[in-house]
């Protein structure tokens, strides 16, 4: 299923999806995910996050997150902000984020550092979450692999 979900990701980055169903898709906002300080093992990691969910109609949302990486994590991070835009073919309604996501990562900091993180999941897998910008990180890390971003 995970596997599923992170090429159904990689073909939305890319385009390749069928072109009724990308029409219907729209942006509905945008997700702000702060912390992430943390070790990395040889075969993964697990981070927290506290997110902010600001839509385009309506007010904030606050979620708790957790991002599981699969795949090679080595080293240590300190801080991390991640911002992604949130697409979907509806509005969403309050706490529509809330679910499990997964998709392809890709880190590396030494010092000051970047990454970014392509993820499907939510409602009825029904939400997409692409960077908006790549995010920052601070520490000495590196990473590629699956992750899984659980928002609450």
């Amino acid at each position: 299923m995970k596997t599923a979900l992170a090429a159904a990701a990689a073909l939305m980055i890319a385009g390749g999806s069928a072109g009724s169903a990308q029409a219907a898709v729209a942006k509905v906002g945008t997700l702000t995910c702060k912390g992430g300080a943390g070790v990395g093992l040889i075969l993964g990691s697990k981070k927290h996050y506290d997110c902010v969910f600001k839509p385009t109609k309506g007010a904030p949302q606050n979620y708790e997150g957790s991002v599981t990486q699969v795949g090679l994590d080595l080293g240590f991070t300190s801080s991390v902000t991640i911002i992604w835009a949130v697409f979907a073919s509806t509005e969403l309604p309050d706490r529509a984020l809330a679910g499990d996501y997964v998709g392809a990562n890709a880190d590396a900091s030494i010092g000051v550092g970047v990454g970014t993180k392509i993820l499907v999941g939510g409602s009825k897998n029904s939400i997409s979450l692409q960077p908006l910008s790549v995010q920052g990180q601070t520490g000495l890390n590196v990473a590629v692999g699956v992750a899984d971003l659980s928002l609450r």
